[in-house]
C-alpha cells in the first residue's frame, strides 16, 4: 500500500517557520523581491498531486504516494493564501497539479481567484492540464474567468501516446484541446517533452500540427523531477538539439523581449506563428525568475528545485493573520538562491516529484 511522501519543511538557514515570524518585519506594500533583486509576480498553485495519466518521464507505472486528503488545503484555505499573495504583489496565478482538473471544485477555485484584484488590476488565472476533463469543463472554466491553458501533448500517434502515458486516452486529450479552443481559452499552448528514441522523430510533425491550428508549441527539456528518479542528463534531449531538429524543416528567428517568460520563442518561417523552447537544464533562466509555488498541502516553494519549503498550512489552521502570512512569504523569498544548481556537483533532486510540487 502506498504511503504519503514526507513534506520537507524549510530549514532555519533557508527561511523562517511560523513560530519565528514577526509581523513587524514586513511593512505593508513591500514588494516581493528576493535577495538577488528579482520581483515576484507569478504564483503557481497546485490543486492536487493526483493524476489520471502515468507519463513515463513523470512517475512509475504504479504511481507515487498521494498526499493524505486531510493535509490538502481546503478551498477556503487555498483562496486565503492566494489573496494574501495577491495583496503582496502577485498578479498572475497558474493552476497546476498533478492534474488540477481532478480537484472536484476546480471551477470554484478559478472563480474565486479570478474575482481578486491586484496592484495591476484583475488577477490573470491560467491552467496547465492534460485536457482529459476539458470536454466537460472548458466552458464552465471560461465562464468562471479562466484566461488561457497550457496542455501537455508529447505525440500525435495514439499508440505512442498510450505507451508514453500508460493510458489509452489520446482521443480524450484531442477532444479536450478542441473544447478549450472552442471555449476561447487562448492562446492555447501545447507543452511537449521529447525523449530519446521514444518520440524524437516528431518535433516537426508536432510543430506543423500546432501551426495549422493556431496553437503555440513549446518543447520542454526533461527535468530531474520524476517520481521514479530515473532521470539521466546524458539521455535528455537538449534545447539545442531540439532547435537543430526543427531547423531541418523550418526557418526560425528569435523573438526579442523574453522578459521573465520561461520559453525562448522563435518565429516559424517568418511568423506570425511561433514555437518555444524551455531549456531549464542547459540554459536556465533563473536570473529573471519571478515565480513562487504553492503545493496542494500548503507549502510555499521559492524554486521548482528547492529542497526546503515554508509551511503556510499550519499558521493558516492556527488562525494567524494576513500580516503573519505575508511575513512568511517574504521569509521564503529571503532564502531563494540565485539559481537551481543542476550543474553543481552537489545538486540533489528535490524529495518531492513534479506531480507533488506543481509545475
Amino acid at each position: 500500500m502506498l504511503t504519503s511522501l514526507p513534506s520537507p519543511r524549510v530549514r532555519p538557514a533557508e527561511g523562517v517557520g511560523a513560530a519565528g515570524v514577526s509581523a513587524d518585519r514586513v511593512a505593508p506594500g513591500t514588494p516581493l523581491v528576493d535577495p538577488h533583486g528579482r520581483q515576484h509576480r507569478d504564483l503557481r498553485v497546485s490543486l492536487t498531486d493526483r493524476c489520471n495519466l502515468r507519463c513515463t518521464y513523470c512517475m512509475p507505472a504504479e504511481g507515487v504516494p498521494w498526499l493524505p486528503r486531510e493535509e490538502m488545503l481546503s478551498t477556503d484555505e487555498l483562496l486565503r493564501v492566494v489573496q494574501v499573495a495577491v495583496d503582496a504583489g502577485i498578479t498572475e496565478v497558474r493552476l497546476t497539479g498533478g492534474e488540477p482538473l481532478l480537484r472536484p471544485d476546480a471551477v470554484d477555485v478559478v472563480a474565486g481567484i479570478a474575482a481578486m484584484t491586484g496592484e495591476d488590476g484583475p488577477v490573470e488565472v491560467s491552467l496547465t492540464t492534460n485536457a482529459l476533463r476539458m470536454p466537460q469543463l472548458a466552458r464552465p472554466l471560461a465562464d468562471a474567468g479562466l484566461a488561457r491553458v497550457n496542455i501537455s501533448l508529447d505525440t500525435l500517434r495514439p499508440e505512442r501516446f498510450a505507451a508514453m502515458t500508460r493510458r489509452d486516452r489520446f482521443a480524450d486529450t484531442m477532444a479536450g484541446i478542441a473544447a478549450a479552443d472552442e471555449a476561447g481559452l487562448h492562446p492555447i499552448k501545447i507543452n511537449a517533452v521529447l525523449q530519446r528514441e521514444v518520440n524524437d522523430d516528431e518535433p516537426l510533425e508536432l510543430l506543423r500540427w500546432a501551426v495549422e491550428r493556431g496553437y503555440e508549441l513549446r518543447f520542454i527539456e526533461q527535468m530531474p523531477l520524476d517520481g521514479g528518479r530515473s532521470w539521466q542528463r546524458s539521455e535528455m534531449i537538449t534545447g539545442a538539439e531540439i532547435l537543430a531538429m526543427l531547423r531541418d524543416g523550418v526557418e526560425l528567428s528569435e523573438v526579442p523581449g523574453r522578459g521573465a517568460a520561461p520559453a525562448e520563442r522563435f518565429l516559424v518561417d517568418g511568423g506570425p506563428a511561433t514555437v518555444g523552447v524551455i531549456a531549464s537544464v542547459t540554459q536556465p533562466f533563473c536570473g529573471s525568475c519571478d515565480r513562487l509555488r504553492l503545493t496542494a498541502d500548503g507549502q510555499l516553494r521559492s524554486c521548482l528545485f528547492a529542497r526546503g519549503e515554508t509551511d503556510l498550512r499550519t499558521p493558516l489552521r492556527e488562525g494567524r493573520d494576513e500580516r503573519d502570512l505575508t511575513a512568511l512569504i517574504h521569509a521564503c523569498l529571503a532564502g531563494k538562491q540565485p539559481g537551481h544548481g543542476i550543474d553543481d556537483p552537489g545538486f540533489l533532486q528535490p524529495p518531492r516529484p513534479m506531480s507533488a510540487i506543481g509545475g
